[in-house]
C-alpha cells in the first residue's frame, strides 16, 4: 500500500480489510483489495493529535489511541466518535479489544497496560 504518511500501527478490519494509523494525524481504512475505503478524520470530522494503536472490536467499530491527546476513541460504522478514555493516560500507544468487552491500553508513559470495561451488554 503506497502513499501512506508515516504508517505506525495496523490492525485487521472486517471483510478482510485493515486499518492503519499515520504519524501525520490520520487513520485510514482499506478494503481487502488494498483500496482506500475512508479516512477517519474526513469521515467523522475528527482531528487526531498523534494517532497510535488501532484495533477493531467485535461489533466492527474502530478503536484508536491518540498519544498526543492522551485519549482513546471509538469510531462506529454509523454515528459519531465516542471517547472511551479521556483521563488517566500518559502516552497511550497500543490498544486491543477483547470479545468480552474489555479495552487494553499499553501506556508507554507509565510502562504498564491499563484495562477498561467499555461495553455493558454481553457479547
Amino acid at each position: 500500500v503506497p502513499n501512506l504518511q508515516g504508517p505506525r500501527y495496523i490492525s485487521p478490519a472486517p471483510n478482510r480489510g485493515f486499518v492503519v494509523s499515520e504519524e501525520c494525524g490520520d487513520v485510514k481504512v482499506f478494503t481487502s483489495s488494498r483500496k482506500l475505503l475512508c479516512s477517519l478524520s474526513t469521515k467523522y470530522g475528527h482531528r487526531f493529535g498523534n494517532p497510535a494503536g488501532v484495533c477493531v472490536d467485535v461489533e466492527g467499530s474502530i478503536v484508536v489511541a491518540d498519544e498526543q491527546r492522551r485519549t482513546v476513541h471509538l469510531f462506529p460504522e454509523h454515528g459519531g466518535p465516542v471517547c472511551l478514555v479521556s483521563a488517566g493516560l500518559q502516552r497511550p500507544a497500543g490498544v486491543a479489544c477483547s470479545s468480552f468487552g474489555h479495552l487494553f491500553v499499553a501506556d508507554a508513559g507509565e510502562n504498564c497496560v491499563k484495562v477498561f470495561k467499555y461495553r455493558v451488554r454481553p457479547p
